[in-house]
């Protein structure tokens, strides 16, 4: 297909507007929704990775678009009433197969590609300081599921032309879409199948949401997946051209094919599916403050209130205070009880407590909450964490630094209810003698650290709260 043929295709056909409906259906998803995509450390354009999985993300809807978009396109010789005049040129019916099918991906490529520019354009205006291509796969093959889906809705409405057969292929792709995919749960680290063995889920391009930036696909699904899609748009482009019954029939072995090959390479278990980005998790460190490769751009903010914390909690604790401070880079289940080593204080930008704390002294009283008091409930975007805990950090917070009680920014909690139930436990414990002081905190940084029945809380109030 040369550019003129391109370009008359493009005027004449409904491919430019299936690739704007792409283009403004996910752009409103991102800007005008709010989500996970919108906020947090995995928000849609802070790091390259979570970028490319949240534009994935979108295929659980734009592929059925594409779909039924391209079941549209594929009636045009049937609402032309003239196909039998068409298969009477001695053009053959590949060719025109082929211009259709190629104007019409062209459009949708077009559109994905621009998505990821205004994705990218944003990544590279921030703060992420890793930059790596283990990330255009995952666009790649989306881009890929968008002309494959739509060649296929075009070969499968022209093997059964009626006005029926868009809404239904759309229909039928969004069922497919949301009952294969694989979702983020609460019982395992990774994103898992919903219903269906790990593999299987696989065949859906849409990907799960994203929770933890450090996490991506693994190859063997990059290669996986392409196989299924290329065999998709190669029955789509047969179907296309076929005219008879047993040629339609045939024209399903590449799909059958892509499909069988797929599943033998794509990972059985979730484990081998998001996998931990190495490179991304090396940990970079100025003396005992650590972030990973991905955080680096954090680490001068944060290197002089971590020592400035460090040595706060060591006149605090003493020998048994923390002497590093680390990010951590293993993945957790929802609501999973955090890593608690004794000897760092470990840095989860998803909690807002840090991630959203600026300024020497915010930034070090962050620090000093989550090394004396580690959290046994996460606080992230989604998980608010306990009001238990976030009033024995702000009292330990208090004592270490000399500093009148104050809530703690960037939990869930208001700061009247976190008032309420600090300010009685922090009269009672600051009119103690200095010693009982001195052993209450150290009492309540053990239990924070073993996560015990008791709270911290709880401990710094010498027995129940009521």
């Amino acid at each position: 297909m040369n550019l003129r043929i391109l370009r008359i295709e493009l005027r004449r056909s409904v491919a430019p507007w299936a690739g704007a409906v792409i283009l403004v259906a996910a752009l409103a998803f991102l800007l005008l929704i709010p989500g996970a995509w919108s906020k947090g450390s995995v928000l849609w354009t802070a790091q390259w990775t979570s970028m490319a999985l949240w534009i994935r993300y979108l295929l659980f809807f734009l592929w059925p678009i594409a779909i039924g978009l391209g079941a549209l396109q594929g009636l045009r010789d049937h609402r032309s009433k003239m196909p039998e005049l068409l298969t009477s040129t001695p053009r053959p019916a590949r060719h025109r197969a082929a211009t259709l099918a190629g104007t019409t991906a062209f459009a949708l490529f077009a559109a994905f590609a621009l998505l990821v520019v205004v994705g990218a354009v944003q990544v590279l205006a921030g703060d992420a300081a890793y930059t790596h291509v283990g990330w255009l796969p995952i666009v790649l093959v989306g881009a890929l599921a968008l002309a494959a889906g739509a060649v296929l809705g075009m070969g499968v409405a022209r093997a059964l032309p009626s006005v029926l057969t868009p809404p239904a292929l759309a229909v039928a792709a969004l069922v497919f879409n949301n009952f294969f995919r694989q979702m983020q749960t609460s019982d395992a680290p990774q994103p898992t199948a919903g219903f269906l063995p790990n593999d299987l889920s696989l065949l859906s391009p849409a990907t799960a949401d994203v929770r933890e930036t450090l996490l991506t696909l693994s190859s063997s699904v990059h290669v996986g997946q392409t196989l299924w899609l290329l065999g998709m748009a190669a029955t789509g482009l047969a179907l296309l051209a076929a005219t008879r019954p047993r040629t339609r029939l045939l024209a399903l072995t590449p799909l059958v094919a892509g499909g069988a090959l797929a599943l033998l390479l794509l990972p059985t278990t979730a484990r081998d599916t998001y996998v931990v980005d190495r490179a991304a998790a090396k940990q970079v460190c100025d003396g005992p403050v650590c972030v990973t490769t991905l955080r680096q751009a954090r680490l001068d903010a944060l290197a002089g209130p971590g020592k400035e914390a460090l040595r706060l909690m060591r006149g605090a604790l003493g020998d048994r205070a923390p002497v590093a401070i680390r990010e951590t880079a293993v993945p957790r289940a929802i609501a999973g009880v955090p890593e608690r080593p004794r000897d760092s204080v470990l840095l989860d930008f998803d909690d807002r407590t840090i991630g959203e704390a600026e300024g020497e002294r915010p930034v070090t009283r962050a620090l000093v909450a989550q090394g004396m008091v580690p959290l046994c409930s996460p606080r992230s975007v989604t998980e608010s964490g306990t009001q238990e805990e976030a009033a024995a950090q702000s009292i330990a917070t208090a004592w270490v630094l000399g500093e009148d009680l104050r809530p703690l920014a960037g939990t869930m909690y208001p700061a009247k209810d976190q008032n309420d139930l600090a300010r009685p436990v922090w009269k009672k414990f600051v009119a103690l003698p200095k010693a009982e002081q001195q052993r209450r905190i150290g009492a309540m940084h053990a239990a924070a650290v073993s996560c015990s029945s008791k709270d911290a809380l709880t401990v710094l109030n010498g027995g129940a709260l009521r």
